[in-house]
């Protein structure tokens, strides 16, 4: 015998599958039904899952079964069920906040208007021929409205795309060469660890061209990395590894003691459009912020970056405040270095990549030395604030679509 659920029918009244008593295995309370007969969902009534029973069958007392006489034509029924007065109807009488259900007495008491015989199959008919257009109607409005909502968005981040492939603005021959920013960046970054400001990275990599190949150079071994590069970029830029033209580290990855009063604690949760939220932020003693400070210190200029959960949510700061930072990147400029507002979109525009890449279940993350590793296009510096420039100009109209 046939047993029906709720989970057999989909939303607006297609039955996906019918199973038996025996492929149900467990059966609790049912109703009987005849092949013929109305079958109407009374939970959660919105959905119209509202069919006429193509055999005879049990199903879950969620489901009021209407027998039809006459020779009333179950379908037309079926159609003025679920014809938006009625649904407005039934569902202003609902009960039940999480999961509304509508009493089998407002159906029964439901007035039905009835044609002759030979007009309700005549509504049928047109219904079944008209449907199939609405229904193909229905579903274009619904992608085209979720396009037009993902629009701003996806041109954003098309227009960042083209900003980071040398696209957005025109490459001037009278700029200095990435490559020599990049020798210049590596100088400075040789004075800072002499200076025991910064660590030496073990995996320190140069990336040059030659012979119309990309070619990786780690300590004493050269490597042809053609397959690895994600796109190309004009002759006057270079391919980088994050780690190598910026200062790359993180904050503390322990729960310090919360305080009632102290210094905030800036987490992904905090991180929100750009900015910093701190009216959400948990406090920690001066003393673990100094702590936390030795190694992660906030500077106006630097880049936060989420490393767990949400990963993601780029900020560019640029204010004074105290704060300390848990589960976040943190990037800082070496000194004559990248262009930081162009280093804080390619991060934006990065952001999705790394997600597919992060690594953990439920609670994902991507590692330092992913952040480290990561493949960088370094456009000459001048190029660096042209392209800022117009992305400054370009994308606040973007907003307004």
């Amino acid at each position: 015998m046939w047993v029906l659920d709720l989970e057999d029918i989909e939303k607006g009244g297609r039955l996906l599958e019918q199973k038996t008593v025996e492929e149900r295995k467990a059966v609790g309370d049912k109703t009987f039904f005849d092949s013929g007969d109305i079958l109407y969902s009374k939970l959660r009534p919105y959905l119209l899952k509202i069919l006429v029973a193509p055999d005879c069958g049990i199903c879950t007392p969620e489901i009021v079964p209407f027998k039809v006489f006459g020779k009333l034509d179950p379908e037309y029924v079926v159609a003025f069920l679920k014809c938006p007065y009625v649904d407005g109807v039934i569902n202003s009488v609902t009960y039940g906040v999480k999961m509304p259900r509508v009493g089998t007495e407002t159906m029964t008491e439901l007035l039905v208007p009835i044609p002759p015989l030979s007009e309700q199959k005549r509504i049928v008919e047109k219904l079944n021929e008209v449907t199939p257009f609405t229904d193909s109607y229905a579903e274009a409005y619904v992608r085209a409205a979720e396009l037009n909502q993902q629009f701003p968005d996806l041109l954003k981040k098309s227009i960042l795309q083209e900003a980071v492939q040398g696209k957005l603005v025109p490459q001037d021959p009278d700029d200095e060469p990435a490559s020599v920013l990049l020798e210049r960046i590596r100088a400075e970054k040789e004075q800072l660890i002499k200076a025991g400001k910064i660590k030496r990275d073990k995996h320190e990599s140069v990336i040059f061209r030659r012979d119309n190949s990309h070619y990786e150079k780690r300590g004493s071994e050269e490597v042809c990395i053609d397959d690895e590069i994600p796109f190309e970029i004009p002759e006057n830029w270079c391919w980088a590894r994050m780690g190598s033209c910026l200062d790359v580290r993180d904050g503390t990855h322990d729960t310090p003691k919360y305080v009632l009063e102290g210094i905030p604690l800036v987490t992904s949760k905090n991180l929100c459009n750009g900015k910093i939220d701190f009216s959400t932020a948990k406090f920690i003693s001066r003393e673990d912020h100094l702590a936390i400070s030795l190694r992660s210190k906030v500077d106006a200029g630097d880049i936060m970056y989420a490393m767990i959960g949400s990963i993601g949510n780029p900020v560019l700061y640029n204010g004074n405040a105290e704060f300390s930072i848990k589960n976040m990147a943190l990037f800082k400029k070496i000194a004559n270095g990248l262009d930081m507002e162009y280093v804080y979109w390619f991060l934006y525009l990065s952001q999705d990549t790394m997600k597919k890449f992060a690594s953990g279940g439920v609670q994902s993350f991507v590692s330092l030395g992913y952040l480290r590793n990561y493949w960088t296009p370094v456009p000459p510096i001048q190029e660096q604030h042209r392209i800022v420039t117009a992305i400054k100009q370009i994308l606040p109209k973007i907003s307004t679509l």
